[in-house]
């Protein structure tokens, strides 16, 4: 989780940035348009529920939120999207799986895998990393809203799997099936998390050193970066000494 968690904290921090603030929402949105496709309701359609959460979260307008459904329902024609997973392979073997919503998968596929190319990676084919992961509803909050005593028996009362201190932020995971109400349980208690989303949690991590840390943040990134790559999740950890010197240029 150590390395899943390393990329969450960078990419929260850089989610809100204003010049990308544009762009995460039209990730978003593009989200919630596929979600609506089987159905417009978010009470019964918990995809649908997700994806509007996580567009709450950055503060993506209810306009915005309510087209996107109607998008989704066809009530507003939009381009086709398409969902599917790339999955590679970063600097030190590190595992990388790309959620991705595309109108052109061949376009895509082309684009992501130059990223790859140029980042010291390699895009692999279907099911070379996925088992190297677990799908899980994972939240990210700082652990100055709240002790690790307290959100422990706040979330596993609700059904989570864990709750562990990983230096400033406390992580909570859970299966994807209890992620709305643990959501809503921690909300009720008052505690706002950075990130609340369902995603891939690798099993066991890969340790970098700083130079190919810095290499794989720059894959990462880049990656992150590409207008249909929805979330990137890999299995690498950045030892704290090596992620100063990082910091450090």
């Amino acid at each position: 989780m150590a390395g899943h968690s390393h990329w969450s904290n960078i990419a929260v921090k850089k989610a809100i940035i204003d010049k990308k603030r544009g762009k995460l929402w039209s990730k978003l949105a593009r989200a919630i348009i596929v979600a609506a496709k089987a159905g417009g309701d978010p009470k019964t359609n918990l995809k649908l529920r997700y994806a509007i959460d996580a567009a709450k979260a950055v503060s993506l307008p209810k306009d915005n939120i309510e087209r996107a459904i109607k998008t989704g329902t066809g009530e507003l024609k939009s381009e086709d999207l398409e969902e599917t997973i790339y999955e590679g392979y970063g600097p030190a073997g590190v595992a990388v799986m790309c959620e991705i919503l595309t109108n052109n998968r061949h376009r895509t596929a082309a684009e992501v895998r130059k990223i790859f190319e140029l980042n010291g990676g390699q895009l692999g084919t279907t099911g070379c990393v996925a088992y190297l992961f677990d799908r899980k509803g994972l939240f990210i909050i700082p652990a100055s809203q709240t002790s690790e005593e307290r959100l422990m028996e706040i979330a596993l009362e609700a059904g989570a799997d864990d709750v562990r201190q990983n230096g400033e932020a406390l992580e909570l995971t859970c299966e994807p099936g209890q992620f709305q109400a643990v959501n809503e349980a921690i909300t009720m208690a008052g505690i706002k998390p950075d990130v609340a989303q369902v995603t891939r949690i690798p099993k066991s991590t890969v340790d970098l050193d700083a130079d190919t840390g810095r290499t794989v943040l720059k894959l990462m990134e880049a990656l992150d970066d590409h207008d249909d790559v929805q979330n990137v999740s890999a299995n690498f950890n950045i030892p704290d000494e090596a992620l100063a010197q990082i910091n450090a240029g």
